[in-house]
């Protein structure tokens, strides 16, 4: 009597593209259709407080952007052995340590950005957006998605602050990146033409006003409604 053995074949699945059509939808639906600022309503403080001028919003753009991909990259590493009770002041002490690097590296190699930006950089710790990801996606995911859904939503926020702080600039100083623009449009027109600034722009209640309508623009286009 003969004894057939079965030979099963495992087929192994391909590996997921490094940018494939999932991976692509972490880094772009931040930017509109997911948008912390627009449709989550996260980090609003710094969206008002820091974006009267490009260059400072900038700078703290690229800190938030290095901050959370690098907080969403070490928690994701550590998933598995962090206690769930402690999680949050794990997350917290990983966030802490990247803002006080950043924080570091302003007050060293550019310190009128430092002191500009002031507090507002050591307030990263406690931005929604970033313990948002960390909760919602860094503990649950691998490292590369991590990276990736960290890096589109610090884009998300980026473009929305920058394109807060170019109207602001623009209409309340008449410049954009500390280099004027009202002055040689105005030189063109003769002595008796000058185009006037508008104080309202370099106040709080300006930024609520161009983010304001940002968020409908978006909303007409997107047709997002609040539920």
């Amino acid at each position: 009597m003969s004894t057939e053995t079965a030979q099963v074949t495992t087929v192994k699945k391909p590996a997921e593209e490094l940018l494939s059509k999932r991976r692509k939808k972490l880094i772009t639906d931040p930017l509109i259709d997911s948008n912390p600022i627009t449709i989550q309503v996260l980090g609003i403080c710094s969206a008002l407080a820091v974006t009267t001028q490009m260059q400072p919003t900038l700078v703290m753009a690229i800190s938030v952007i290095f901050v959370i991909v690098m907080s969403n990259l070490t928690i994701s590493l550590l998933r598995n052995t962090i206690p769930g009770r402690v999680r949050i002041i794990v997350q917290l002490a990983v966030v802490a340590t990247l803002v006080t690097l950043v924080n570091e590296v302003l007050k060293a190699f550019a310190y009128d950005m430092y002191k500009e930006l002031s507090v507002f950089v050591g307030l990263i710790i406690t931005n929604c957006i970033v313990m948002g990801r960390l909760e919602a996606f860094a503990l649950g995911n691998k490292p590369y998605d991590s990276v990736l859904d960290g890096f589109g939503s610090a884009l998300g926020y980026s473009w929305i602050i920058l394109a807060v702080a170019f109207f602001r600039e623009l209409l309340g100083s008449g410049s954009v990146f500390g280099v004027a623009i009202y002055e040689p449009i105005s030189n063109l027109f003769g002595e008796d033409f000058s185009l006037a600034t508008n104080g309202l722009m370099v106040s709080p209640v300006g930024a609520f006003i161009i983010l304001g309508l940002i968020i409908w623009v978006q909303r007409t286009k997107t047709g997002y409604v609040e539920h």
